[in-house]
């Protein structure tokens, strides 16, 4: 049995196309594309059998394959990166444990962020899929809202339960808070990392199950499994020092380089 990790990436983003070829500068100045940084930062994770970048774009798959990834080459069809995994989980065959969708824009991923996720699903067998969540401090939730007040998606929050299984998932920033934060102090806002980690049967049954209003509205593919009457589990980790963020806009690419230069990352 072995876990799988599944990097979807996709060229014609509506909010950033091309977006998975976009050059990255770090600490060094050397230049990486996101789809590069993502895979090494799925290389640097213990406990993974294979990484694959799954696609429909071959000018994706070069790339991936010149910096010497696995790839598995999927339709145009899928709707997003759960179901392009699943199209890719096809192709593997039996013997699978876990998939971990590890999506495509997460570069600044830690690798503990992922070896909790897989250490979750495996001790909570009602659960079908599982995600990390992190406690942001007031400088990541300062980002956030100033993010929404221009219009745009920073990222997304999360509100769990006290069993720690997500209640629902927003683009907008939830739980409200007029409290005003120190930088480094804690929140009640939860900031969602966007990778995932599915036991095989639910992830080949989640392209048949229809599309609920949430989702439609949200663009979040995890709310299709709590429409579906699916638990997520929600695994919260710890920055550690590191800075997290996720590339959705243009405007994202300065941050990120600044938040590489700052830890020292190449």
């Amino acid at each position: 049995m072995s876990v799988i990790c599944i990097i979807p990436a996709r060229y014609a983003s509506t909010r950033y196309p091309g977006k998975p070829l976009v050059a990255l500068r770090g600490a060094t100045g050397q230049a990486q594309s996101l789809i590069e940084r993502s895979w090494r930062a799925a290389c640097s994770v213990s406990g993974f059998d294979a990484i694959y970048v799954a696609t429909d774009d071959a000018r994706i798959a070069d790339a991936a394959a010149g910096f010497g990834a696995s790839v598995l080459m999927t339709s145009p069809e899928a709707r997003n990166g759960t179901e392009r995994c699943a199209e890719a989980l096809a192709q593997l065959g039996d013997g699978v444990e876990m998939v971990v969708n590890l999506q495509g824009d997460a570069p600044l991923t830690p690798p503990w962020f992922l070896e909790a996720l897989i250490a979750g699903l495996r001790a909570d067998p009602g659960a079908a899929i599982a995600t990390p969540i992190l406690r942001c401090d007031g400088e990541t939730l300062a980002a956030l809202k100033a993010d929404r007040a221009a219009g745009r998606v920073g990222g997304t929050t999360a509100v769990v339960d006290h069993a720690m299984r997500g209640l629902y998932f927003s683009k907008e920033v939830i739980p409200f808070t007029a409290q005003n934060y120190a930088n480094d102090a804690p929140t009640p806002v939860f900031h969602h990392v966007g990778v995932y980690a599915y036991r095989p049967d639910a992830l080949r049954a989640y392209p048949d199950w229809p599309i609920g209003p949430l989702e439609t509205l949200e663009g979040l593919e995890q709310l299709r499994f709590l429409e579906a009457g699916h638990p997520v589990l929600c695994v919260e980790v710890a920055a550690q020092g590191r800075k997290f963020w996720e590339l959705n806009n243009p405007e994202d690419v300065p941050r990120i380089e600044a938040m590489l230069k700052e830890m020292g990352l190449p």
